[in-house]
């Protein structure tokens, strides 16, 4: 290692000259030196970025803030609006489930007055119906009678056609009409089925009297056609009557035997091979009756 002195007054001298002093173009700087300026070049360097960066952090750290603070007062606001929309709702909501706690009220008190009406209706309806009934219990019909032959008078004709169709040991005399008419259906033309007549007797019991014998005989005739001679009933109660077909067919007939034997015939067949048969010979039957419901 060399180790060079420059004297200051030489320096100095050749400045004033303005001549370079030669030592200077041979000056060689000490290696501590060197290094010592290489580190506070590092160092400086180091410092600027170092602030650069703290600087740029920091700018980024502000932008990040007001972005963050606008995001966070829209989501402020929108979470506001949401807050009041579903307040809203709710109340919505809470008026609506009165509205159906009324209305559910109201249902209830309307299925118990419509339960009443239907209790008081069926109760009223038994009432018409058994009132129908009762101004009908003096009445027949006759079925079968051809159209227009009771012109002028229905009521007389029709008490002469009950007394010769009954004959004088059934009615001694023509039973006594309040009056007499057809069913109000349109009159039908000619070759078509006539229209039932509605009679009404004066007294009830000439009404039973003649409706058993009708029954008895089955058959009747008038002027030599068949007729047919039947209660008068209202519209309820014949709704009701033939509910029972299904349990009236097929019927059997029952039939007791002298010797207390019975007999059931469930068809026409049967009853004329019975008739037929040669151990029947000429017993007449005690009783014969009628079941509704089916013999196993």
């Amino acid at each position: 290692m060399v180790n060079v002195v420059i004297h200051p007054g030489d320096v100095l001298r050749s400045w004033s000259h303005g001549i370079k002093s030669p030592f200077l173009k041979r000056r060689t700087i000490h290696p501590n030196i060197k290094n010592e300026t290489a580190k506070s070049s590092k160092k400086e360097e180091a410092g600027l970025t170092l602030e650069a960066i703290t600087t740029l952090l920091e700018q980024h750290r502000e932008a990040l803030a007001t972005e963050f603070k606008t995001s966070f007062n829209m989501l402020d606001s929108k979470l506001d609006q949401t807050r009041l929309a579903v307040e809203d709702q709710g109340q919505h909501v809470s008026s609506l489930e009165l509205a159906s706690e009324d209305l559910s009220q109201r249902v209830t008190d309307l299925e118990e007055s419509l339960n009443t009406l239907q209790e008081a209706n069926a109760k009223l309806k038994a009432k018409v119906a058994d009132l129908e009934g009762r101004s009908r219990r003096q009445n027949i019909r006759n079925l079968g009678v051809p159209e227009s032959t009771e012109s002028g008078s229905p009521s007389k004709f029709f008490s002469d056609l009950l007394g010769e169709v009954f004959g004088a040991e059934i009615l001694p005399t023509p039973p006594e009409i309040d009056r007499a008419h057809r069913s109000l259906a349109a009159k039908p033309a000619p070759g078509q089925r006539p229209r039932p007549v509605i009679v009404r007797l004066h007294r009830y019991q000439t009404k039973e009297l003649i409706i058993r014998e009708a029954r008895r005989r089955g058959k009747l005739e008038f002027r030599g056609k068949p007729i047919r001679v039947v209660e008068d009933y209202s519209p309820e109660v014949a709704t009701q009557r033939a509910e029972y077909r299904t349990v009236l067919y097929p019927a059997r007939l029952r039939i007791t035997l002298p010797n207390g034997d019975r007999k059931w015939i469930g068809s026409v067949d049967e009853a004329n091979e019975y008739l037929s048969s040669p151990s029947r010979g000429r017993v007449k039957h005690k009783r014969a009756n009628f079941f509704m419901c089916r013999q196993e």
